[in-house]
C-alpha cells in the first residue's frame, strides 16, 4: 500500500457513486428534497477534521500508522532512491558508478531498531500557545512561523517519546503555569520561559535542562525563579520526576552553547550515565549521544565488522561526541583518534575512557575542519588508518573532506548520515570525485561499495544510513 493512500483522508466522489456503494438512508430521508438529500449524503461521507493530536502525529512521526514492517519497506525504498541519486551525480562528474537497479552500490534491507516504541533517550518541548489558547503549554509544535499558523501540542500520545519525558514536561507545564512570569513566545515580546530538554538513560537517571530567557530580570530576580523551579522539582508536585540532574540555562537566542551560556546545576549530579556494549559512558546537557540506546548498539557494532580493522589499525573518529564509537571499538585497534567540537563532550570521551580502563584513545577539542588539516598534514605512521565520519546535518566542511583527500593512509572511511539526501550528498560527491587541482583535492577518490540502512528512528521517515567507502 503506498504511503500517501494511507495517510490521506478519504474524499467523497463529486458524482453520485453507483447505487450498491451509496451512503445508507434511513427512510425519512427519502420525502427530503433531490438537494437536501445530496447535501446530507455529502455530509455523511466527509471524514471527520483530525484532532491536534492526530496532526501532531502525522507532522512528528508521519509512520505511526503502517505496521512495522511496511515502515521498514517505505524507509528502504527512500534509501534506494538516495543511491540512484547519488549514481547519477557520479555520471554527471564522469565516473561510471551505475550498479544494478541504477544504484551507486549495493543496497541493504533496513537493519530495525530493536525498540519501536519510546525509544527516545532525549526529548526537546516547546513553550508556546496551544490549541486553547494557553500561552504557557509544553509540547511540540504544528504549524510553521512561516504561514504563522504554529500551535504547540502536548505530546503525550506520541509513540517515540518514553513516558517519563512526558512526565517531566507535563510538571513543566504545571510549575510555569503557577509561574506569574510569562512564556517567551517571540524573544521581542518578552516572556521569559522557553524549552525544556528531557534526556533519560538506561541505567535510570534522568536530567531536565530549562532554557529561560532573562529579558531585563536581575540577578536577585533570576535566583528567585531558580530557586523556586528546585524546590518544585525537589520537593514539590515535581518531584514526582525523581530527576537525577536539573539544569537552568540563561539564553538570548534560539540555541546556545555551554560556552556561551554555561548550564547552571540546580540540583543532582553534573552527569548522566548510560551503558552501551558493556561500557560505560557519562553524558554532559550538550553532549552528542545517538538517541536510540539499544539501536546504537546494533549500529556500532555493524561499523565495528564494517571497518574491517587488524590489530595495528588507526581508527579516526571524526566528530566523536562522547567518545561512544571509537570506545566501542578500542579493543580491536591500535589506536583511537577523536575529534569534536563540544569541548564538554571531549571531557566526558576522556572521564569514559579513563573509567573503562581504555588507554589507546586520544581527543581533540576544536572544529574538525580547524583540528583535522593539521592532524593528517604531518601523518606518518605507517599503521593502516581507517576514518569514522558521525557529523550533524549540517555535513561535513570542505576543508575536512579535503583533508581525508589528501591524506593517503586513510584507504576506508565510513560516513555515517541521518539525512544522506542533503548535505551529506554534497560530501559524497567531494569524496568521490575526480582530483581537481583548483579545490586541492589532490588525492585519489574514494567509491561507494556498501550501504546500509539503520532504522534509529521508529514511525519517523528517517534513518541512520552508513555508506562504506574505499579506495
Amino acid at each position: 500500500m503506498a504511503l500517501c493512500c494511507v495517510l490521506r483522508p478519504p474524499r467523497c466522489r463529486l458524482r453520485p457513486p453507483p447505487l450498491a456503494l451509496r451512503c445508507h438512508r434511513s427512510p425519512v430521508t427519502t420525502t427530503a428534497t433531490p438537494w437536501a438529500r445530496k447535501e446530507k449524503a455529502r455530509v455523511s461521507c466527509s471524514p471527520p477534521e483530525p484532532s491536534w493530536e492526530e496532526r501532531l502525529a502525522n507532522a512528528v512521526t508521519p509512520l505511526w500508522r503502517l505496521p512495522y514492517q511496511e515502515q521498514l519497506q517505505v524507509k528502504y525504498e527512500s534509501q534506494r532512491k538516495i543511491l540512484q541519486t547519488l549514481a547519477s551525480r557520479l555520471e554527471e562528474l564522469g565516473i561510471d558508478a551505475q550498479k544494478p537497479g541504477g544504484l551507486c552500490c549495493p543496497l541493504q534491507p533496513v537493519v530495525p531498531s530493536p525498540i519501536i516504541n519510546g525509544y527516545r533517550n532525549k526529548s526537546t518541548f516547546s513553550v508556546n500557545r496551544g490549541p486553547d489558547g494557553n500561552p504557557k503549554t509544553v509540547g511540540l509544535y504544528v504549524g510553521t512561523g512561516r504561514e504563522r499558523n504554529i500551535v504547540c501540542v502536548k505530546a503525550n500520545h506520541m509513540e517515540n517519546i518514553p513516558s517519563k519525558h512526558k512526565q517531566v514536561a507535563q510538571c513543566y507545564e504545571e510549575f510555569i503555569c503557577q509561574s506569574p512570569l510569562d512564556s517567551c513566545i517571540l524573544f521581542h515580546e518578552g516572556g521569559h520561559w522557553r524549552e525544556l530538554v528531557v534526556r533519560t538513560t538506561r541505567c535510570g537517571h534522568t536530567m531536565a535542562i530549562i532554557t529561560f530567557h532573562p529579558q531585563q530580570l536581575g540577578q536577585e530576580a533570576l535566583a528567585t525563579q531558580k530557586a523556586l523551579l528546585k524546590e518544585f522539582f525537589t520537593s514539590g508536585p515535581g518531584a514526582v520526576c525523581a530527576l537525577t540532574s536539573l539544569y537552568f540555562q540563561e539564553s538570548t537566542m534560539t540555541r546556545c552553547s555551554h560556552e556561551q551560556s554555561p548550564y547552571q546545576l540546580l540540583h543532582g549530579a553534573p552527569h548522566i550515565f548510560e551503558e552501551l556494549l558493556g561500557l560505560r559512558f557519562r553524558i554532559s546537557p550538550d553532549a552528542f549521544f545517538q538517541v536510540n540506546t539499544a539501536g546504537a548498539e546494533v549500529l556500532y557494532q555493524a561499523v565495528g565488522e564494517l571497518c574491517q580493522a587488524a590489530g595495528d589499525t588507526v581508527l579516526l573518529d571524526i566528530c566523536c561526541g562522547t567518545g561512544t564509537i571509537g570506545l566501542s571499538l578500542a579493543h580491536q585497534v591500535s589506536k583511537v583518534i577523536g575529534v569534536e567540537v563540544v569541548e564538554k563532550a571531549i571531557e566526558d570521551a576522556e572521564w569514559n575512557a579513563a573509567f573503562n580502563g581504555i588507554s589507546n584513545c586520544e581527543f581533540h577539542s576544536g572544529k574538525a575542519e580547524a583540528v583535522l588539516p593539521q592532524l593528517l598534514a604531518s601523518w606518518e605512521d605507517a599503521r593502516p588508518l581507517v576514518a569514522v565520519v558521525n557529523p550533524s546535518r549540517a555535513g561535513l566542511h570542505y576543508r575536512v573532506v579535503r583533508a581525508i583527500r589528501n591524506c593517503r593512509a586513510i584507504r576506508r572511511l565510513l560516513y555515517i548520515s541521518c539525512k544522506p539526501e542533503g548535505e551529506a550528498m554534497r560530501n559524497f560527491l567531494e569524496l568521490c570525485c575526480p582530483p581537481d587541482p583548483r579545490k586541492k583535492l589532490a588525492g585519489e577518490p574514494f567509491a561507494p561499495v556498501l550501504a546500509i540502512p539503520f532504522d534509529m528512528f521508529p514511525h519517523t521517515v528517517h534513518c541512520e544510513l552508513v555508506l562504506l567507502f574505499t579506495r
